[in-house]
């Protein structure tokens, strides 16, 4: 029995005879007047196959297929070009295009029940065999420039096993830019509420939606304990990263990019990426009740202390919404007219500021507010920024981390914008999420509108 070779690739080669294993209950060859088809064309990553409508001709499926006219045979079924070839299993199937996807499909009664696609390092080309055990297909994209060996392992419709390899080497990349990512924030501890950013090194449009989705497909994000989570694509080089709910406290979070040497589009290939590691610690958040000028600060779901607050008064209003803590300044020199009030007028402030735990961009801050001591608890004041004691701010300072969660409520702001002054990311509900990722089934989410920036602290 040899291999069969069909789709972009002229030849197939290396297939030894498929012969039984240590286990079987017979000594003759495994589907002895058969053979294995495997196909390298153009077919999307991750397509369907079936015994009966072979890869990259099956639109009316949903696979996807090319639409190159294929004959049919005399049942109606597509069939592919085919070279059948006895060679030598030391041999090497022709050079395969990168852009290509894999598919090992057994052509007789029986199923497949093993596929392993690896390269020289070891690392395994992700697949899927389908429901009916007729083929596997890869699910991530080839790389430029590697061997790889197949081995595949089935058995016939008694029952008795068998398994073949060969190996496949795919053409190097041709000279050019290379796709990357840099992901963020920087290693480290933060809270549950930090999602992980990705910037590409060039930009990647709306409108090529294959290419998104295998750059959405190559970033991977894994965390132990495990998650439901999914990719946003903030714009053409920006994605944001976040799972359903917080993650979990004390996790382990694991990012890289499977990019490298993966035809994206064109003449366009992917780069090597530095991979990043986060860790979380508790849950904290801190709930400020707007109405009631009181900040509720929880850990793991523990309330472990209740602040007097004044926020934004008329004119410069809190906003509200779930923002997530970007950074500490252990003091900061806070100015009016860097948000439009004039010297001189009754608004304008200019003085360092204690204890200032930042929540957006823009300069909305939690921090100490020494000169309103008489109105926390009682009435709004400030510029926008969450004033309190500076014992209070103090603690909050010490114990809140970047990552951890500010929740504003029950108040007359504007909602926290979702990507253009911080991380509003949790004010989107898990269905709009989903519609920012280029894999989701649902129409996308309307782009978010930008809000003026006004908050500072009053003096």
């Amino acid at each position: 029995m040899a291999l069969v070779a069909a789709g972009a690739m002229t030849m197939a080669a290396a297939a030894p005879m498929l012969t039984p294993s240590l286990h079987t209950r017979s000594t003759v060859p495994l589907l002895a007047d058969t053979a294995l088809e495997a196909v390298a064309g153009k077919q999307p990553v991750g397509g369907l196959c079936t015994k009966s409508c072979p890869v990259g001709s099956c639109e009316a499926a949903g696979s996807g297929g090319d639409d190159r006219p294929h004959p049919t045979d005399d049942d109606g079924r597509h069939q592919l070009p085919i070279q059948r070839v006895d060679l030598d299993p030391e041999s090497v199937m022709p050079l395969a295009d990168p852009a290509d996807s894999l598919t090992i499909r057994l052509r007789a009664d029986g199923q497949l029940t093993d596929v392993s696609v690896t390269d020289a390092q070891g690392r395994h080309l992700a697949g899927r065999i389908s429901d009916d055990g007729a083929c596997w297909h890869s699910t991530t994209p080839l790389r430029a420039g590697t061997r790889y060996l197949l081995r595949a392992m089935a058995e016939d419709e008694d029952g008795l096993p068998g398994q073949a390899s060969w190996a496949l080497e795919t053409a190097p990349p041709p000279p050019g830019n290379r796709l990357t990512a840099a992901f963020g924030p920087t290693p480290g501890v933060y809270g549950v509420g930090q999602p992980v950013v990705a910037e590409l090194s060039q930009p990647v449009p709306a409108a090529d939606r294959e290419a998104r989705r295998l750059v959405e497909r190559s970033l991977q994000v894994t965390s132990e304990p495990a998650v439901q989570g999914t990719w946003y694509w903030v714009d053409d080089s920006t994605l944001h990263y976040r799972p359903q709910t917080y993650w979990p406290t004390h996790a382990t979070i694991q990012v890289r990019s499977g990019l490298d040497r993966v035809h994206v589009t064109d003449r366009l290939y992917g780069g090597p990426s530095q991979p990043l590691t986060l860790t979380t610690g508790d849950r904290i958040e801190a709930i400020t009740d707007v109405a009631a000028h009181e900040m509720t600060v929880k850990r793991n779901g523990h309330t472990i202390r209740t602040i007097p607050v004044t926020t934004g008064k008329a004119g410069f209003r809190t906003r509200e919404g779930i923002k997530v803590v970007l950074g500490k300044e252990r003091t900061v020199r806070m100015r009016g007219d860097s948000i439009g009030i004039a010297r001189g007028t009754s608004d304008f402030y200019d003085l360092p500021v204690s204890y200032a735990t930042r929540l957006t961009w823009s300069g909305e801050y939690v921090h100490a507010a020494p000169w309103s001591l008489e109105s926390q608890g009682a009435e709004n004041v400030s510029h926008g920024c969450t004033g309190m004691s500076s014992d209070d701010a103090a603690w909050f300072y010490d114990t809140i981390s970047p990552g951890d969660i500010v929740d504003v409520i029950h108040g007359y702001g504007t909602p926290m914008t979702v990507f253009d002054n911080g991380y509003g990311d949790w004010n989107l509900t898990w269905k709009q999420w989903l519609t920012g990722s280029s894999l989701a089934a649902i129409p996308h989410y309307p782009a978010i509108t930008t809000a003026a920036a006004r908050l500072r602290p009053t003096p």
